[in-house]
């Protein structure tokens, strides 16, 4: 399945090599909810301090029927310092939640005969 993607990238250039990464990422998703509808991702790099290194901020905001699931990994959780990982975290997450919104769409679905 092809997931609607749109991606930014806030405080620094796009990177191409980024962006086909976080589309392949993204296309990955389709196998843990087949209902996606929509998917935004932001890359950001906050403001440069001087002496520190610059960790990234990646949020994912998927749509899927019935709901919006909105993922965020920043530089206060995880001091993230290279894009791809942080990337990684952000997806590694998404998957999660989408694994687990799905087995309660279909938990609820057996549940209530009328459905069917």
């Amino acid at each position: 399945m092809n997931i609607p993607l749109q991606l930014t990238f806030r405080g620094f250039p796009r990177s191409e090599p980024l962006a086909e990464y976080v589309r392949r990422r993204a296309a990955k998703l389709s196998t843990f909810h087949d209902g996606i509808t929509g998917c935004h991702v932001v890359v950001e790099a906050p403001h440069r301090h001087s002496h520190k290194a610059r960790p990234y901020r990646v949020c994912i905001d998927l749509t899927v029927p019935g709901d919006e699931l909105v993922v965020s990994r920043d530089a206060a959780q995880a001091a993230i310092h290279d894009a791809y990982a942080a990337v990684d975290a952000a997806f590694d997450a998404a998957q999660r939640l989408l694994s687990d919104s799905a087995r309660l769409r279909r938990r609820a679905y057996h549940a209530t005969p009328e459905l069917r």
